[in-house]
């Protein structure tokens, strides 16, 4: 059926008042379809019930399905192409087994772009070498710099412990879980003082490490007190 006439127009133009609306903005770009999104999900939807900034603060997940330097360009594009200019975009991705110039490559185009525009910042939530770091960072002070399988590893004998079950990718709780049996509150101070370890480096040589704190704590601000309090 073919759309009727200006109604493209008038959904840009919602769009923009709804925009209008939002003190603070936050559009996430996701490497992976499951994991990350779903664990910004979490937090999300806690802010979004929050009666103090549920009307003040936008947030977007956008799976990217995509690998490092792929995010931040399919990031770019999105911004172009909805007029976006202002608010805060973040990239959140792994390592992998991806090229070392391409993982740093993003932190160095994150720079540039910063310099562009004051008011519409760009940020890199990447992790050294999966998310799954993070994860673990919930429960144990954690260096060695292994493959991710260890790290999965790691994760299901810790939820076989809790009485959790078997970790998985897929798991729309994991934010939950994560706040109400691990300690997100050491998870940061552990991934900061990863990083202050790793000062100089580039993001390939801190391994194993992550950024993902950033995001965390920046939206941490509008989580209800309750969830605010585990985290900051």
């Amino acid at each position: 059926m073919p759309k009727k006439v200006g109604t493209t127009q008038w959904r840009r133009q919602r769009r923009k008042e709804y925009l209008e609306q939002k003190e603070y903005r936050y559009y996430i770009f996701c490497e992976g379809e499951q994991t990350e999104p779903l664990y910004f999900e979490g937090i999300k939807q806690l802010i979004e019930d929050n009666p103090i900034y549920k009307d003040m603060v936008l947030i977007e997940i956008e799976p990217c399905a995509a690998e490092t330097m792929r995010v931040i360009g399919m990031a770019e594009r999105y911004v172009r192409k909805n007029g976006i200019d202002r608010g805060q975009i973040w990239c959140v991705y792994d390592k992998d087994s991806f090229p070392s110039k391409d993982f740093n490559g993003v932190v160095e185009r994150v720079d540039k772009l910063n310099i562009e525009n004051p008011k519409l910042q760009y940020h890199a939530a990447w992790s050294n070498e999966c998310i799954e770091f993070w994860f673990i960072l919930h429960f144990a002070y954690y260096t060695s710099n292994n493959h991710r399988t260890e790290y999965i590893k790691f994760l299901n004998d810790k939820f076989k412990e809790l009485g959790i079950g078997k970790y998985q990718k897929n798991m729309k709780d994991i934010f939950h879980i994560l706040m109400e049996r691990g300690n997100p509150k050491l998870a940061i101070r552990y991934a900061k003082r990863i990083i202050k370890d790793g000062e100089g480096k580039t993001p390939t040589d801190i391994a194993p490490g992550t950024k993902v704190y950033e995001l965390v704590e920046e939206l941490a601000k509008y989580l209800p007190e309750n969830y605010k309090n585990k985290i900051m």
